[in-house]
């Protein structure tokens, strides 16, 4: 009898089920998880109330991003600092890895994982964050969890999980030279909606997606879960393989060949079958921009803001007229006339090093627009070493933007990077949503080039004009 054709999830879950509980729930085996300062904490509580010990410290890395500051950083106090203590504490007393504030590999943990090569493909890595998903673009199978799972996990190195749906977005085409990974993720929002993937893993192909390069594959499974998808994949290849070569944590020698043989498997069949498709054709797509407050809310940056009456169905109307009233645009204005007082350039979804140098390609020789803010935020530390000794700070400071230290920083509003109520920031992060950047705070998705631009001209800018 012939073998089942599969997809890329099916061949990963399968391969990872301990036990068949029925109804689609399956026990399963997870092979890597990262924790920061957050939501990890709960899970350590659970495990000392149970008198359980880590099972597999070697599996787990953790470092702080949330909550620490990326200006003044030896400043850092307060229930910050005692956030960053505690994480300290719950990884020596566990014999976890920990990657702190005085270490240069620190991050932002779904910058740090692939970065560092603990992030590999076939495995399933799990992290008390819902952008998880970003880890998939290395071909793992990798999705958030909350506390006690991720307490069931850090004891058991298993999982109770009901197995999802694989749903195949096909991205054909191929793009203008200033159409990234982030422009794409944009447009797959648009054509997919913020819950067009609920219940499914999506795997991402097609030619676009096989030229992006890992930064912008990154990005792309960074944003699959603003579709509903609990997971975004990209099967491995030469540009996987290329990237994760010689990388601290990464298999070598011997063990590099063996793994490589077994990464070159990680396919879906030709025939496998999908629950859902959908097809984006990316050869004609402008820079990307969001207008609302979800990141379905989304249109070509040469485009006007779209009325209720365009909705595609009465509830999304309803939703349309209230993201209007909170964003403060009206239908049929131009977005390249609307102006912005902040700009962010960072987050785990646009923080590497191919994201800090499109922005500075664009901002080298121009200036930040008069009573424009910009911040550029590195995600780790050797990110911005390696930012720093190509010159990059140098451009980013003589444009008018702050260079900062790495941290998750504005991309949620923490206590000491904010949009201000009332104001209008474009932000290379990944969720608009109301006060998600700050009380009030009004947040407009976009890359990091058009981040750059926007801040030049000082209101949102086609980057295919800047040469």
């Amino acid at each position: 009898m012939a073998a089942k054709s599969l997809t890329l999830y099916e061949k990963i879950w399968n391969s990872h089920v301990v036990e068949d509980l029925g109804d689609g729930v399956c026990l399963i085996a997870t092979d890597r998880q990262l924790i920061y300062d957050g939501t990890s904490f709960p899970a350590f509580d659970m495990l000392r109330a149970g008198g359980h010990a880590v099972r597999r410290p070697s599996s787990t890395l953790a470092m702080p991003d949330h909550s620490v500051p990326t200006k003044d950083r030896a400043a850092i106090s307060g229930g910050a600092a005692a956030m960053v203590e505690q994480l300290r504490r719950n990884a020596v007393d566990h014999g976890i890895s920990f990657l702190g504030l005085d270490d240069e590999r620190q991050g932002i943990v779904h910058v740090v994982g692939p970065e560092q090569g603990f992030t590999q493909p076939g495995l399933i890595i799990a992290c008390a964050d819902s952008h998880t998903s970003t880890h998939g673009a290395l071909g793992a199978l990798a999705f958030g969890v909350g506390s006690s799972e991720l307490a069931h996990i850090l004891a058991t190195q298993t999982l109770i999980q009901r197995a999802a749906k694989p749903m195949r977005v096909e991205i054909s085409g191929t793009p203008h030279p200033a159409v990234s990974g982030k422009d794409l993720a944009l447009a797959v929002m648009g054509a997919v909606g913020a819950a067009g993937g609920v219940g499914h893993a999506i795997e991402f192909t097609g030619e676009a997606v096989r030229r992006l390069s890992m930064e912008g594959r990154l990005t792309l499974c960074n944003m699959a879960v603003e579709a509903g998808a609990r997971s975004g994949l990209v099967a491995p290849d030469e540009i996987t393989f290329a990237w994760l070569k010689g990388r601290p944590m990464a298999p070598s020698g011997a063990l590099w060949d063996q793994a490589l043989a077994y990464w070159r498997t990680l396919a879906s069949d030709e025939d496998a079958v999908w629950s859902r498709r959908v097809d984006v054709d990316a050869g004609d797509l402008a820079p990307q921009v969001t207008w609302g407050t979800s990141p379905d809310e989304v249109v070509g940056i040469d485009a006007v803001v779209p009325g209720p009456d365009a909705a595609p169905n009465a509830a999304a109307a309803t939703a349309w007229r209230r993201s209007l009233d909170y964003v403060g645009l009206t239908p049929g204005q131009r977005m390249q006339d609307v102006s912005v007082d902040r700009v962010f350039i960072g987050s785990c979804t646009n923080s590497r090093l191919a994201d800090l140098r499109a922005a500075a390609q664009v901002l080298k020789g121009r200036k930040v627009a008069a009573g424009v803010r910009a911040m550029a935020v590195p995600g780790s530390g050797l990110i911005k070493r390696a930012a720093e000794a190509e010159g990059l700070d140098r451009i980013f400071t003589e444009a008018g933007f702050e260079w900062r230290d790495p941290g998750c920083s504005m991309c949620f509003g923490s206590k000491f990077d904010s949009v201000g109520p009332g104001e209008r920031c474009a932000s290379t992060s990944n969720r608009n949503f109301e006060n998600r950047q700050g009380p009030g705070a009004r947040t407009h998705l976009v890359s990091p080039a058009t981040a750059a631009a926007t801040a030049v001209a000082g209101r949102f800018a086609d980057v295919r004009e800047f040469a």
